[in-house]
């Protein structure tokens, strides 16, 4: 299978793409993308060290390049891309809803945390 090509349209244009071409494709972008954050992660620029919607910009950036990769990785290496428009749909829904999910737990038990090594002990009424 390393040498079976892949028949791409791009703008009218038919372009014969190998599996060997992706996986370097695929290889130099997530390299690019994990240099960028090694980088960012040693040299931490004071200016991505302000506060932007109640947590650091540096950290905003990490997350949305981790997201980056995460979408890519998925949507070659697990071949979303060759798959139907119900199925995409679905893994997609259901990743956002379960992030959406564990970010909405994490904020809720943080700041119950938070607000017990703050105060002392509060009794919660559910």
């Amino acid at each position: 299978m390393a040498h079976a090509h892949k028949l791409e349209i791009f703008r009218g244009l038919v372009k014969f793409k190998s599996n060997t071409q992706k996986i370097w494709g695929v290889l130099v972008f997530l390299t690019i993308v994990t240099a960028v954050e090694v980088v960012l992660g040693i040299y931490k620029p004071e200016s991505l060290m302000k506060h932007v919607l109640g947590m650091k910009g540096l950290n905003w950036i990490f997350i949305i390049l981790t997201l980056v990769k995460a979408y890519y990785i998925t949507w070659d290496f697990m071949h979303m891309r060759d798959e139907t428009k119900g199925l995409r749909r679905a893994v997609v829904w259901t990743t956002i809803f379960l992030i959406l999910y564990l970010i909405f737990i994490l904020l809720q038990e943080g700041g119950y945390v938070f607000r017990v090594y703050d105060d002392g002990f509060i009794k919660r009424d559910f």
